[in-house]
């Protein structure tokens, strides 16, 4: 009977079931066997495999850390002598899928070890990995957990065998930006005119070869007068009044809430509160002004260093929110100061 194969699973501390955000600092450690998700893992693998450790990291650990962490875990992976490694799946979690898509390529590169994870579309460690990971497209959110974790396994599975990998919408992954050349009974000429008919049909369409595509924003010009400014706050942090009267979404945000400060000079914990998701708020709801400067832009308003504090707050929330979403929501937050005569903001996240 031939031994089960080696896999060693990565996860964040949520999914590692070590805790949420107030666990997001704990440092890269190892446990024998599979721990949270990689249950799931397990039940993928069958008898295929045998998940034989969890290596977990706090987001904020691995975030700000990134290439100290990459390498503590590598080492920690590297203890097991796996033949697999899966990482996640991250989903839309920014942080965790930036970390994933970091340990999977230094397990290939460093250990020469297959490694596979799984993200969300909109998941930024997307575009920082997909040319040198292979990951599978998953949800938003942890929903689909299991035929996510199963196509991850699977991919694995055929890399670890050396057998073909078809083409990303076979698979389940996102495009590597690989060309490979295939033998066709059609001349280019005839595919071209053939997708051209389906276009015009409004039939659905693949291309043999994407070009890449790049939303570009011009940087506004720098306020060249600080004494004739009018200033706004924006954040993207979630703050808002205790009791969220405007009930912006923690997470996934299709709005922005507005907030009147005019004869404010401070804010205070106990009446606003950060409410977002993705990271701690501990610190935030207990003194605001940690998220918001709107003190000091007070201050410098009394000074004359500038000539107006806007008296209204503009606040979204930035975790998974869609590309969709964030361009209306600044689009719209825009159009009103603009309309209000602003012409500089200070925009603050997390």
């Amino acid at each position: 009977m031939e031994p089960k194969l080696k896999v060693v699973q990565y996860v964040n501390q949520f999914f590692g079931q070590l805790g949420g955000e107030e666990k997001a600092f704990v440092e890269p450690q190892a446990r024998e066997g599979a721990v949270g998700v990689g249950l799931a893992t397990q039940k993928a693998l069958g008898d295929r495999g045998q998940v034989v450790a969890t290596v977990m990291c706090g987001d904020n650990y691995a975030g700000e850390r990134l290439e100290e962490a990459t390498a503590l875990i590598t080492e920690m992976i590297g203890k097991y002598y796996p033949d697999l490694v899966i990482a996640g799946p991250a989903f839309n979690a920014g942080r965790y899928g930036v970390a994933a898509g970091a340990v999977c390529q230094a397990v290939q590169e460093k250990l020469g070890i297959p490694a596979v994870t799984g993200m969300y579309k909109e998941n930024p460690g997307v575009d920082l990995y997909r040319d040198q990971v292979y990951i599978i497209e998953a949800g938003d959110s942890a929903k689909d957990l299991q035929s996510t974790i199963e196509r991850m396994v699977n991919l694995g599975l055929k890399l670890l065998a050396k057998q073909r990998i078809g083409k990303p919408r076979e698979e389940g992954y996102f495009s590597r930006g690989l060309l490979v050349n295939e033998l066709s009974d059609k001349t280019a000429a005839e595919r071209g005119v053939d997708m051209l008919v389906a276009l015009l049909k409004g039939e659905p369409i693949e291309p043999e070869l994407r070009l890449a595509t790049y939303d570009k924003v011009k940087p506004a010009p720098a306020v060249d007068k600080l004494k004739i400014a009018k200033v706004a706050l924006v954040t993207d942090g979630g703050l808002v009044p205790t009791g969220n009267p405007d009930k912006l979404e923690w997470m996934a945000a299709t709005k922005y809430v507005k907030t009147d400060l005019a004869g404010r000079k401070t804010l205070s914990g106990g009446e606003f509160y950060a409410n977002h998701t993705g990271y701690d708020t501990t610190e935030v709801n207990a003194n605001p002004l940690r998220l918001v400067p709107f003190d000091v832009m007070r201050e410098l308003e009394d000074e004359g260093v500038i000539q107006k504090l806007h008296p209204t707050l503009y606040s979204t929330t930035g975790v998974a929110t869609t590309i969709e979403y964030s361009q209306q929501i600044g689009k719209g937050i825009a159009k009103e100061l603009k309309d209000a005569g602003v012409n500089a903001v200070i925009l603050t996240s997390t």
